[in-house]
């Protein structure tokens, strides 16, 4: 378990290392589950890789023990949305009025994302 909780901090270790030293606009824990990924695909098709951590589901029963204790992360956040209730009373409304054109704009792009895709999809499936 220890070393299989290594391997997935290892990775993101590497991901956060390799985003800024490069300069890449793209989260280091997004490269290091990448990178885990990659790891795990390389495991189911060459099984030289089944070894230490990542032979036994050992990386997937670690992550189903983190899965299962996520919801302790967001007792920080909380308290500290409890701690600031002045600033939410006070700016409550414009809060709110930014998360809401927010979810539309997020539900646009998503919305536009899927027609390009799927219209670029289409093409390429009519092509002989």
């Amino acid at each position: 378990m220890i070393a299989s909780l290594s391997l997935i901090l290892l990775c993101q270790l590497i991901g956060e290392v390799a985003v800024r030293g490069l300069g890449v606009p793209v989260p280091g824990p997004v490269v290091g589950l990448m990178l885990l990924l990659l790891l795990l695909l390389g495991r189911d098709r060459f099984p030289a890789l089944a070894q230490g951590p990542l032979a036994n589901d050992g990386v997937e029963g670690a992550s189903r023990g983190m899965l299962a204790n996520l919801s302790l992360l967001f007792v920080p956040a909380g308290v500290g949305v409890v701690q600031k209730l002045d600033l939410l009373a006070e700016h409550g409304i414009a809060i709110v009025a930014i998360l809401a054109v927010s979810v539309v704009i997020t539900l646009l792009v998503t919305v536009g994302t899927f027609v390009v895709a799927s219209r670029f999809l289409t093409r390429e499936e009519e092509r002989p």
